[in-house]
């Protein structure tokens, strides 16, 4: 097991009625809010009344980005970064899932810094240390950026979809009431609940040593309770308890809580931010259709163990089989979940989605180092290869 050091700061408040305590946490940065959201859900629901009331009860001034795209635009940050410069904001207020809250990180980080272009923080790298204050108000469970140090920004213009992390990303607070996922549609609802999963399981197979069980027991309650969860909310979309689960699972997979110990690299998350950048998709939808083919490639003599016991532990594959055998039948159990149980699509081509690209993605995803580690590293030949048997 590797070393490690853990430490989240983010504040969540969890549950029905602790909307209240919105003013006092944002009144702690200042009186001048940046709201940042998408569409209009949020005010169709009553969400964004219920929040400007408050504001104004407590005499929090505001102004607002909204329009969030599904794969946040740097074009979008760059310019709720002007408005922050411009009108002197002292706090971000995402509210939506994890695109917005992405999206209001990236604001954060250029109101900041040197640059108006986030995109010039992306192409440094590094750390980012100095950011304004971000609350988060959480309307989708996914991508877990309510509780973690990275945003995921995407240049349609180079045709990159990359991250920017720091700890100065991390949410100062996050309020996460399952109520405010109810209108979620059944496919947002699958392709955030798979992207979640994938979150743990791009974990949970990349640790090249001795691993800490108790971590590996987490991550499989946490995948468990999506595998369960996910259909009892995409029948019943007012289904408190299988919404809150879900809600907790996405704050828990990228909390560092199920990071401990291991090294964690992404495989599919880097192919998938490829299928993003370049066709502008769902991103959990991408992971579904990526994820079953990824595990059927890296299934060998090594992995087969690990994976036949994420069938067993995940996704109720008997026991008794022969590793590899029981290896087979999870890679099977995992695409019924993707396709029948979440009705997703299994095909790239169904997205529209041809070869064409595939070399340049792949070398790409692959990076500067040439392939992406874990147990069994990949090349970029080896990424073209698991995109073609995605068609």
């Amino acid at each position: 097991m590797r070393d490690f050091i853990f430490h989240n700061s983010d504040k969540v408040y969890f549950g029905r009625n602790q909307l209240q305590h919105l003013p006092e946490e944002l009144l702690q940065y200042g009186n001048h809010a940046l709201l940042v959201y998408g569409g209009g859900s949020i005010k169709r629901s009553g969400l964004y009344g219920r929040i400007t009331a408050m504001l104004e009860e407590h005499g929090i001034r505001w102004c607002e980005l909204a329009g969030v795209e599904p794969n946040p635009r740097h074009t979008t940050v760059n310019r709720g970064a002007a408005l922050c410069r411009e009108r002197g904001i002292d706090v971000i207020l995402a509210i939506g899932g994890g695109s917005v809250i992405d999206c209001g990180k990236g604001i954060a980080a250029a109101s900041l810094a040197d640059t108006a272009d986030v995109w010039e923080l992306v192409k440094e790298g590094g750390e980012v240390d100095d950011a304004l204050p971000l609350v988060a108000v959480l309307t989708n469970a996914a991508t877990g950026s309510e509780m973690d140090i990275w945003a995921v920004i995407t240049n349609l213009e180079t045709r990159e979809k990359v991250c920017i992390e720091g700890p100065a990303l991390l949410p100062r607070a996050a309020f996460e009431n399952p109520e405010d996922t109810f209108s979620l549609p059944a496919y947002q609802t699958a392709c955030g609940s798979f992207d979640i999963l994938n979150h743990v399981l791009d974990n949970y197979y990349l640790d090249d040593g001795e691993g800490m069980e108790l971590v590996r027991e987490f991550q499989e309650s946490v995948m468990r309770a999506v595998v369960r969860c996910a259909p009892a909310a995409m029948a019943e979309p007012d289904n408190y308890a299988a919404r809150g689960n879900l809600m907790w699972a996405s704050s828990m997979a990228l909390s560092g809580v199920l990071d401990a110990g291991t090294m964690h690299t992404g495989p599919c998350h880097r192919m998938e931010h490829e299928l993003s950048a370049f066709y502008d998709i769902t991103h959990g939808h991408g992971l579904a259709i990526l994820t079953p083919r990824w595990l059927e490639y890296i299934l060998n003599d090594r992995t087969a163990p690990e994976i036949y016991r994420l069938g067993q532990r995940v996704f109720g594959v008997p026991e008794g089989y022969a590793p590899t055998e029981g290896a087979k039948k999870a890679v099977d159990a995992v695409a019924a979940f993707c396709f029948e149980t979440l009705g997703l699509e299994s095909r790239l081509s169904a997205l529209q989605i041809d070869a064409r690209h595939f070399g340049e993605m792949a070398a790409h995803a692959c990076g500067a180092e040439g392939k992406i580690p874990g147990v069994r590293p990949l090349t970029p030949a080896d990424v073209e290869a698991i995109y073609r048997m995605c068609l």
